[in-house]
């Protein structure tokens, strides 16, 4: 039997404490990036708690991914969506579970297509281990061990929720 898992709700309450008390914060608001899907409904909940100004942005990485020429196109590719300039700006990526660090890679290669950020901070709200690149968050909800044959998901995007997948 999997241990249970950490309500979401909570894990944003301190992911925006944290990210709210970020030194390069406090001067200028990030403007927050969501990677789809989960990264997406994640970066929504956090601009609301953090109450900022600036839309929201949406990074679609299908055609980024390293593996993309082996798997071919994902059937529900949404458009990429930044409604501002990245260059010098400064930018909060966010997404659901980190892995291997794959897709994260891919986002910020996505980002540089658009300009050259002053920085990205990556909010993530699970760290499942596993890297196979050397990515690592900056404000973290929180770390699982997840056992072989298993992954963890998040679903939403009402409620927001984690929960156990087996793989067959």
């Amino acid at each position: 039997m999997n241990d249970p898992l950490p309500h979401i709700p909570a894990l944003l309450e301190d992911m925006a404490g944290r990210i709210a008390a970020l030194p390069r914060f406090q001067a200028t608001a990030p403007l927050l990036v969501g990677i789809q899907t989960g990264g997406l409904w994640l970066a929504e909940a956090l601009h609301q708690r953090l109450a900022l100004q600036e839309p929201l942005g949406k990074l679609d990485i299908s055609f980024y991914r390293d593996d993309f020429s082996r798997i071919g196109i994902n059937p529900s590719v949404q458009p990429s969506h930044l409604p501002w300039a990245v260059d010098g700006r400064h930018l909060l990526l966010v997404d659901d579970i980190l892995y291997t660090g794959r897709t994260i890679r891919a986002a910020m290669n996505e980002l540089f297509d658009y300009g050259r950020p002053a920085s990205i901070t990556l909010a993530i709200a699970v760290d499942r281990g596993g890297r196979e690149l050397p990515i690592q968050a900056d404000i973290l909800g929180c770390r699982l061990e997840v056992p072989a044959g298993q992954q963890v998901k998040l679903s939403g995007p009402e409620p927001l929720q984690l929960e156990w997948v087996t793989h067959e």
